[in-house]
């Protein structure tokens, strides 16, 4: 009776109390990130995927280009404007125009007790125009005026007229001024009128038009210089005589 009593012992399975790992969600290899932005989810350590760029615009290439043929349209432009004034140059064979002032005389010439002197001249003044084939129209608003040292005693101005070709023009101009001299001036100027040698200097500003056959150019400004060595200032009434003349002729354009 003991051995039907007797138990019987069966073998127990320890891990069958214990809950079987249940197969994964999401497959290896993928990532998963939840709603709620867990951090405990795996990142994706893929490698990004890059798009290729598009190739980049030639720019520098058209800029290049742009610059090239502006650089040559230049050239080629100041090409053909010198060919003209050389082929102007061998037509009409310009040649500048000649001045020079002839005569001199002293209408009234003073200096009151403040040093200022008071002067008014009678001026011949003579230009030439050497050109066959250039005529020179003289313009309104020209300036002329008589110096010593850096005093302008005097000026005046020339009457509008056109100078044919080949042609030389004397003007007759009264020029007038006042200036203050101061006493050194005044001193210097009588110790170089007792040795006969004044020096001035004429000095002539004259809008000019240059004519090319029919055809006329634009305004520029002719200037004259000349530095004149007289006898006598203070004298008035009086003819001055030029002892010396050297006249410089310029364009201001």
């Amino acid at each position: 009776m003991a051995d039907h009593q007797r138990q019987r012992i069966h073998p127990v399975d320890l891990e069958a109390g214990q809950p079987r790992p249940s197969a994964p969600l999401v497959p290896p290899g993928s990532s998963f990130r939840s709603d709620k932005g867990d951090p405990a989810a795996a990142p994706d350590r893929r490698p990004p995927h890059h798009q290729p760029l598009p190739p980049p615009k030639r720019r520098r290439g058209c800029c290049c280009r742009f610059i090239c043929c502006v650089l040559v349209t230049v050239i080629l432009l100041a090409v053909l404007a010198a060919v003209a004034l050389g082929a102007l140059y061998l037509v009409f064979q310009p040649k500048a125009p000649h001045y020079s002032v002839d005569r001199l005389s002293v209408s009234q010439f003073q200096v009151d007790p403040t040093l200022t002197a008071s002067a008014r001249f009678d001026v011949t003044v003579t230009a030439a125009n050497p050109n066959s084939r250039i005529g020179i129209f003289y313009e309104r608003g020209s300036s002329l005026s008589v110096w010593y040292d850096t005093h302008r005693l005097a000026q005046g101005a020339l009457p509008a007229f056109y100078q044919g070709r080949r042609n030389t023009t004397v003007l007759g101009v009264v020029m007038a001024g006042q200036a203050q001299l101061g006493s050194a001036v005044v001193a210097a100027l009588r110790d170089e009128q007792q040795t006969g040698a004044v020096p001035l200097v004429f000095r002539a500003d004259v809008p000019v038009r240059v004519e090319l056959g029919s055809l006329k150019l634009w305004t520029v400004t002719s200037r004259v210089r000349c530095d004149l060595v007289v006898d006598s200032l203070l004298n008035a009434s009086s003819q001055i005589k030029i002892k010396a003349s050297n006249c410089k002729f310029s364009l201001k354009l």
